[in-house]
């Protein structure tokens, strides 16, 4: 299947019933028998994706099983250069965007779709979008490849092909678990790891592996089930729940919920739903956004939960969900912890290590183009000072700007190319468009240079909005999303100070009224800040650009972002 055989690849479309497996051997059809091949499953409404190297047989089995006959179609994806290695590759590909593409619900599980590399990889996967081209030519699937790559449903799928890293720590949970299980034992597992790690996508990858569980699915082949299956059935069936604490991401991960089959929306809870149920197991995902009774905005409501589960007024969200759950898992990263309700990472550690405890770790930078080095350098920046020399990160746009609506103007640039492109800030402004009657009197939030912007309209799905790309996000409405390209403004609340040869925070110039009360401490105010605009500064997969507010802190970063935009 090399470039000089465009047009080699073949889908035949048949019928799919007791006789299919008779039609595709012999004569009637060359790749029917000990040949690999990619297959597909479908009626109006559902399909399945599978691979095989004698589609004769595995048509025979599929129709041995009642779930299977609910299609009436097969197409079969042939090339005279498959091997095994490229139909694995390719059926994952497949399963992992035509979950996206919203033509069908997948009855595939999300077992076996881990990475692996293969002689000539590179050759043959440039050829897996004619497939796709051939599959949207007969109405198989609907959207490009750059729309899917580009939609929530796809960068939160549970069809995602796991990493060896990301592998591993699944199979070690499972092996965690299955032991809680079978020994009655409650207990908790940590799993930690920095931004773009993968861990919202472990956290639904899991779910769906264990709602599986609970439908009990039958495999219609027993070399279909791998060590993740068979330690995922060993677990059995369990009550679970996602706990997402952040409005916005929840808000996504439900939609996603409602497209794949065998997961629901009720099954993303947010924390205060937690104490009026019991579970076997919660997923926690951004765990490290669990709030204590601190800068709350909304008291009687919090201590409502507290009382129902006679916690007094010290219980803690993460109180919450190891009292109403035998087992947890939880996502977590400590330099993520952006708000000061945020419980503080020494309590959640101090809390889990009276348990049954266990921690797993994420390592491997997978959103950000610039990799762990980039991640590393803007947190030795903002965090501990810069290092002797300026790096440069190959094949990672990371740029400063001195004209702040230049920024805006590539951002809407690449936004238009690529999409996903957004321009975020620290809490350096009011937020004064939030009344009404201030945006219908044409009042503005933010001013620089001249240039009138106003912070996001909605505090939910702002990513996805209409307006979006002509707004200013804050911290709330990025978190836990990828971009393409972010455009960072570092506002007049966190300054270079020469003297004392530091990064220092002006209390006057910040404006999360609830986040300045709570924290006296100039100190722990600092923290919080520079931990919110480090998470802003790794949410660009493919760049990040920054415009400083300050003369100080701009001739500062100016050491290390060498490509400058004057």
């Amino acid at each position: 299947m090399t470039n000089s055989d465009e047009g080699s690849i073949e889908v035949k479309k048949l019928q799919f019933n007791n006789e299919t497996k008779d039609r595709v051997k012999g004569s009637e059809y060359e790749y029917g028998t000990n040949w690999p091949v990619v297959y597909i499953l479908n009626n109006d409404e559902e399909a399945y994706v599978g691979e095989t190297v004698d589609v004769s047989v595995r048509a025979g089995q599929h129709w041995q099983h009642e779930e299977k006959r609910i299609f009436d179609q097969m197409h079969i994806i042939s090339d005279d250069d498959f091997n095994k290695s490229v139909i694995l590759d390719l059926e994952a590909y497949l399963i992992k965007y035509m979950s996206s593409d919203g033509r069908f619900l997948l009855q595939n599980g999300n077992n076996g779709l881990s990475e692996h590399n293969y002689y000539n990889r590179e050759e043959y996967e440039s050829r897996f979008e004619e497939v796709w081209r051939k599959l949207k030519n007969e109405g198989l699937v609907r959207n490009t490849i750059e729309d899917i790559e580009n939609s929530d449903l796809f960068k939160y799928s549970p069809y995602k092909a796991l990493t060896a890293e990301q592998e591993s720590t699944l199979i070690e949970i499972l092996n965690i678990l299955k032991d809680d299980v079978k020994n009655g034992t409650e207990s908790t597992v940590l799993v930690t790891g920095g931004a773009g790690t993968g861990k919202t996508v472990l956290a639904v990858f899991l779910m769906k592996l264990l709602a599986e569980v609970n439908e009990k699915v039958p495999y219609s082949d027993p070399e279909e089930m791998d060590e993740i299956d068979v330690l995922a059935d060993e677990i059995g069936k369990l009550k679970i729940g996602l706990v997402i604490p952040m409005q916005s991401l929840r808000s996504t991960i439900t939609k996603v919920f409602e497209s794949i089959k065998g997961l629901s929306p009720e099954m993303v809870v947010k924390p205060e739903d937690v104490p009026y149920n019991k579970y076997d197991m919660l997923i926690v995902d951004e765990a490290h956004r669990l709030r204590q009774r601190k800068a709350l905005a909304h008291y009687p409501r919090f201590d409502a939960c507290n009382d129902a589960l006679g916690l007094g007024k010290d219980g803690t969200e993460l109180d919450w969900i190891i009292k109403c759950s035998k087992m947890q898992v939880l996502f977590y990263d400590s330099g993520q912890s952006v708000k000061p309700s945020d419980i503080d990472g020494g309590y959640i550690s101090d809390t889990v290590k009276k348990r049954n405890y266990r921690e797993c770790t994420l390592e491997s930078q997978l959103r950000c183009l610039g990799g762990n080095d980039y991640i590393n350098y803007i947190t030795y920046i903002l965090k501990h000072g810069g290092p002797a020399k300026p790096k440069i990160f190959p094949g990672y746009d990371f740029k400063m700007f001195d004209d702040i609506e230049e920024m805006f103007s590539v951002i809407r640039q690449k936004n238009d190319e690529e999409g996903l492109c957004r321009v975020a800030a620290g809490y350096a402004w009011k937020w004064v468009t939030k009344d009404k009657a201030n945006r219908d009197k044409g009042m503005h939030d933010i001013c620089l240079q001249g240039h009138e912007y106003d912070w996001n309209s909605t505090a939910t799905d702002w990513i996805n909005s209409k307006n979006s790309i002509n707004e200013i996000g804050c911290i709330h409405t990025v978190q836990g999303y990828d971009l393409n390209y972010i455009g960072v403004i570092f506002g007049n609340e966190i300054k270079y100070d020469k003297t004392q040869g530091g990064i220092i925070v002006d209390r006057s110039e910040y404006y999360d009224r609830i986040g300045k009360t709570a924290l006296k401490d100039d100190d722990e105010l600092r923290d919080y800040i520079i931990n919110i605009y480090v998470t802003l500064m790794t949410r660009g997969i493919k760049g990040a650009y920054v415009y400083v507010c300050d003369d100080g802190l701009r001739e500062y970063m100016g050491q290390y972002i060498l490509d400058i935009e004057k």
